[in-house]
């Protein structure tokens, strides 16, 4: 029997929650390849990845699901074509902190809407327990106003239970049939 590898992208701004919830699913200890912050990202952590993270999740013998977080600053772009080839599925982090999610929104569908339109996308608010506006319902009305759907939740990034929710979210969205 041959290897199936899957190949899930999560992506974000800086501060979303990323390399955590990579790690916090991850069956192995996840590559990373954070550097100290030089610029604005420094207020909001004091590492930043710059190429990708990788984790993997076994969930079978012969069945691996590889994720891969996209490095959250605009100036490491470059990297989100390459990490997006054969991918799955998105899985965008938001930050529900940030000045103006709505414009992470946009941004990061704008820079992924190819990706989107041939594949399948999902939606995690990290933080939200901080500050609870918007709330989930605003976050779908928003994406329906992009033309986009996609099945939004409340995470918390170092929760094992939540970021499994949004991978079989996303795998159900791929394939209805799919089951536990």
């Amino acid at each position: 029997m041959s290897m199936i590898n899957r190949k899930i992208i999560f992506t974000g701004p800086v501060g979303a929650g990323k390399t955590t919830a990579i790690a916090s699913i991850s069956d192995i200890r996840p590559i990373t390849t954070d550097e100290y912050a030089s610029d604005m990202t420094k207020s909001r952590k004091p590492q930043t990845t710059v190429a990708m993270d990788y984790g993997l999740i076994r969930l079978s013998e012969n069945e691996r699901v590889h994720l891969y977080g996209t490095p959250g600053q605009e100036r490491f772009d470059f990297m989100w074509d390459i990490l997006t080839k054969g991918g799955i599925g998105l899985i965008l982090l938001l930050d529900n902190t940030r000045k103006d999610p709505f414009q992470d929104i946009r941004f990061y569908t704008n820079a992924f809407r190819d990706f989107i339109e041939k594949q399948q996308m999902v939606v995690g608010v990290t933080r939200m327990d901080l500050q609870r506006k918007p709330g989930l319902a605003d976050y779908r009305h928003y994406l329906e106003s992009l033309s986009l759907q996609a099945p939004v939740f409340d995470v918390d990034a170092r929760s094992h239970r939540d970021v499994t929710m949004l991978i079989q979210a996303l795998l159900f969205s791929l394939d209805p049939g799919v089951t536990n």
